[in-house]
Order: C-alpha cells, then structure tokens, then sequence
C-alpha cells in the first residue's frame, strides 16, 4: 500500500527562478541594443527616397556652424580621419552624416572628405522621409 499513498504536489522553485533570469539577463542585452547612439537634436532634411539604413559604427553630427561631433565630442576634420583610420578595417566601417538642414553643404563636404581620406566606402546620410513617402 505504500507505493500508491498520495504524496502532496510540490513546485520546483530553483528552475523557474533560472528561466527568469535567463529571460532578464535577455531582455537587458535586447534593449541595450535598441538604445541609440546620443546625437544633437537637428531638422534634418526630408527626402521622398529615405530608407532604413543599418545601424552604424559612427554617427557623425554636422552642427550649422560646422562642429563635427562623434559620440557627442567635438572633432577637427583631421581628428575624423584619425578615427575612421584607426579602426581597424576603414573599408568595412559604415558611417552616417546628419547635417541640419540649416548647415553649409562645405561642412558637410568636410566630414565626406575626411572619411573618403582614411579609406571609408560605407558612407550614408541621414534624412527624415518626407510625409509623400509614408
């Protein structure tokens, strides 16, 4: 008779306590990846042909007065190409230029020009799609 004594329900805690911080440490690396890099608030120029571009290694910021910044430090053109040079495969970096839409387009021409002398071929521009694509 005692193989068939009902024995009381019991719920494993340690296991459930494992799945839940899997699932939080998941969820932390998840959004970890969706937070952008910090920038500067810009107009940027519409565009009827804008399209998602990948997410880039640098992102540069074209101020209307012509800072350059990247990761939020202000950068010299010489600066730039030191960077983009320094990273290791140029040729594979994907760089994004955002330019107000107030900048001169010789700024912008600087930030393409310094990126193009360290050897950069991935360069995109960031605009916003204008309301007749969407």
């Amino acid at each position: 008779m005692r193989y068939f004594e009902r024995r009381k329900a019991r719920i494993e805690i340690i296991p459930m306590i494992d799945v839940m911080l899997f699932l939080l440490v998941f969820f932390i690396i998840l959004t970890m990846r969706m937070i952008p890099d910090a920038g500067v608030t810009m107009q940027l120029p519409n565009a009827s042909q804008a399209a998602q571009l990948p997410h880039p290694k640098f992102l540069v910021n074209v101020l209307p007065d012509g800072t350059i910044k990247v990761k939020g430090k202000v950068m010299t053109p010489d600066a730039l190409t030191s960077l983009f040079a320094n990273d290791g495969a140029p040729d594979k970096t994907d760089v994004t230029i955002a330019a107000d839409k107030a900048t001169a387009f010789q700024h912008f021409m600087t930030v393409i020009d310094a990126a193009k002398k360290a050897g950069v071929t991935n360069i995109g521009i960031a605009a916003q799609p204008s309301a007749a694509s969407q």
